[in-house]
Order: structure tokens, then sequence, then C-alpha cells
């Protein structure tokens, strides 16, 4: 098997070089290192993701020159090496000769040396760096510096708690199957197998562990009794409220938590759930499968319906659409590497594209839910305000109040909810009526 560190670094090499997500690279780099290995490995992938623009920082004061190296596994490695010093348990000692003894794979002339020497040094000088580079605002908030500013820009004092989310380690929440088991059912479940649960406050179906495990250890996970979903998301099905016999497209639907949730509720749908990758289409079939529901599943671009739409227009639908995932950097820290300022822009254009394309396809007096797990208003209330006077027959009836109390911060168009440490992820939600 090979170095757990050298696997890790070339995963943040890829990461740092455009070359795919954590979700795309550790699927290839898990199998490279022993079993027992794989935690580190996943904890020093997303830990050092995480903290990569502050961890960069400290590199780029503690090397003399920048480093030449074309493959990025060195600076990737150093990296590493400097989350290990400040962030795990690993001994300092411990952490180091590993480090180094990873370094060696490279047969990079003086590698070892290099790595042994920037980390004793960021040991020895820590105090000194930290004072250097605490009024950077990179340094202090772990994020790059336009991420950070239009956090800011955007959600004013609100910015630390959602830069203190970003940088958390986010919790496990679940969904009960009510067609196999009642919230309460599954919580004394929960309890007779020693795990400490309590229900979520919006998801009338949600559960927050206060400790995660593995999905092997949850009673009748296999059985379909109960997924693993955020209480944010968990929202998109409990505001759609379909009925049943209503025909719903649930339109960018991978990796089908959504259309599972939306059977659950109600399992007598006339449901369609496409992606445009097909790759992804097994996995809303494994989730349906393991619930033991069913839906029809289709690999198509949801911008372009002409090509797949049989005409029958649609009671509801729901748009999950693709955009920057800001609302989720937690559970996908590699969000601050591969994310860029312009993508903003574009994911904007290419979501007004697809809820223009979509919504001849609904029924007067049908209701579209436009989502992201985004935290742009750009993407959110200034796109859905811009949709909603431009067709006028498109009215914002998404509700303000949930269980009588608000459950979202209230926009010029729908509602945000905003990341919170030990609380959900960030999404936004708009629900459209089609006025006929």
């Amino acid at each position: 098997m090979n170095d757990t560190r050298l696997i890790a670094a070339r995963v943040i090499a890829g990461l740092q070089q455009g070359r795919g997500s954590l979700s795309r690279l550790l699927p290839w780099a898990e199998p490279q290192v022993g079993s027992r290995d794989r935690a580190l490995l996943r904890e020093l992938c997303y830990g050092t993701a995480r903290k990569a623009p502050r961890l960069q920082l400290i590199l780029d004061k503690l090397l003399r020159k920048p480093l030449k190296d074309d493959s990025g596994v060195l600076p990737a490695l150093l990296l590493i090496g400097l989350y290990q010093l400040e962030y795990t348990r690993i001994p300092n000692h411990a952490a180091i000769s590993a480090t180094v003894e990873a370094g060696r794979s490279l047969r990079q002339t003086h590698a070892t040396g290099l790595i042994n020497g920037v980390l004793r040094n960021a040991l020895r000088n820590r105090e000194q760096l930290t004072r250097k580079l605490s009024g950077n605002p990179q340094f202090s908030s772990a994020h790059p510096i336009w991420l950070q500013q239009a956090i800011k820009q955007s959600w004013g004092d609100a910015a630390k708690q959602i830069l203190s989310a970003n940088n958390s380690n986010p919790p496990m929440t679940l969904r009960v199957n009510t067609i196999k088991s009642s919230r309460d059912d599954y919580l004394q479940q929960l309890n007779k197998a020693n795990i400490v649960a309590n229900p979520c406050r919006f998801s009338t179906v949600g559960i927050q562990l206060e400790q995660a495990v593995a999905v092997t250890q949850l009673p009748g996970f296999d059985d379909g009794l109960v997924s693993v979903q955020d209480e944010s998301a968990q929202m998109a099905a409990q505001l759609l409220q379909p009925q049943a016999g209503d025909r719903v497209l649930d339109a960018c639907a991978a990796p089908g938590g959504k259309t599972c949730h939306l059977l659950e509720q109600q399992a007598n749908l006339q449901l369609v759930a496409l992606d445009i990758e097909e790759q992804r289409l097994q996995r809303i079939n494994d989730n349906l499968t393991r619930i033991g529901a069913d839906a029809h599943v289709m690999c198509a671009d949801a911008a372009n319906p002409q090509s797949w739409w049989d005409g029958k227009p649609f009671d509801h639908i729901l748009l999950d659409a693709p955009c920057s995932a800001t609302g989720v950097i937690r559970r996908n820290p590699d969000i601050k590497l591969l994310r860029r300022q312009e993508d903003i822009t574009e994911l904007a254009k290419l979501q007004y594209k697809i809820i223009r394309a979509l919504w001849p396809l609904l029924r007067p007096g049908g209701t579209l839910l436009y989502a992201t797990c985004s935290i742009m208003p750009q993407e959110n209330t200034q796109l859905m305000s811009r949709f909603i006077a431009e067709y006028k027959d498109a009215s914002d009836n998404t509700p303000q109040y949930w269980h009588g109390e608000p459950w979202a911060k209230q926009q010029a168009a729908g509602m945000q909810i905003l990341p919170e440490v030990g609380g959900g992820d960030g999404f936004y939600y708009t629900l459209l009526n089609k006025t006929g």
C-alpha cells in the first residue's frame, strides 16, 4: 500500500490544479491505502482543504522562494505537514518524521531536507508567524479573500457566524422514512443503540445526532428506515408538499435525497427524476432501491426540455439548481480551493437559463420550488426577483413561518438559511406559484 500522506498530497494537489473535487478524487485515493488508514486519509484531505487558505500564508512565509514542482505534490505535502502540526493530535515529532518519510517517494533532490526544515521552522516560529499574519483576513477566516469579502458584503454582522460555521465540522442529521417508521419510534431505536440524538427544530422528520456514527451503526439503515440528509435540505419536500397522484419533476435530482424524501412524504406520485450526468444516476437508483420507492429516472439536460419532455405538464417542479455550494463549505471544504469569484456570475446565468426553460412545463396553478445550497444573493434572491419581474404569471408564495416561527431570513424574494455551527447548512428557497 502507498504512503497515506503522499496519497493525501496528491489529492490536495489535484484540488489546487482544478483536476477534480474531493468527492471525485477520494474514491480514487482510498483504495491505494490500507483500510486502517482511510480515516486518516480523509482527515488529512478534508482538514487541509478546510484550512488551506490559512496554511498557504504560513507556508509562503516559511519558503525563501516559490517551489518549482509541476505536479504540485511537494507543496501539497508541506500543507499537509503544517495541518498536522496546527490541527491534529498527532505528536509533532511523529507528524514531521512521517511527512519527511512520505517525501522520500517524490525522488526530488532535497525534498526531505526541505520538508524537515520547513516544518521545524513552523514549530519554532509559530507565535511570531501568528503575530505577523494576524491582520490578514485570509489568515483569520481561513477563506480566500474574495470569498470572505463577498460573505461580509452580503451578510454584514452575520458574516462572522457564517465563516465560523464554514470552518466547523458539520453535524450528522438523519431523515426518518415515515412510511416505515415514525420519528418518535426511531428516536427510541437510537436510544436502545446508545446513540444520543434529538429531533430537529423545523423538519418534522429530522433527527440530529450528538456524535456522527457510521451508517452501518444506524438501526434499519439498509432497510430504508432512515437516510442521512441535512435539515436545511429536508425543507425542500416539506415546502413543495405534493399530493397523491401529482405529476412531479425533480429537475437536478442526483444523488436523490430530495427525490426519496418526496416519495417518503407521498408514495403515490408520478415522479420524474433527471440529472445531466449519467454516472450520477446510479446514486439516485441506489437510494430509491434502499427505501423501496420508484421513480422514472432519466439522464437529461434540464435546460433543454425539448430533448426529453413528453408534453404533459407537471403539477410541481423542484429545481435544486447547480450552484456555488457556498452554503455547504463545511461539508465540501474543497470549495475554498475550487471556486473562483467569476464562477458566481456564470452559475447565475446557468440557473436563469434552466428556470426559464422549465417554467413552461408547469401547469397553471402549479408550483415550482427553486433551491440552491448557496448563500450568494446573486444566485438567489436577486435572480428570483428578476424572474418574478419578467414572468407576470410567477408569484412568490414562500412561507415565512414554520411551526409558528421564522425558519430562515426573509429576502426580497424567497427565504435564506445561513449555515450555523451545530445547525443546518446554508440553503435558499423560493416557492413560486404559477397563476392561470
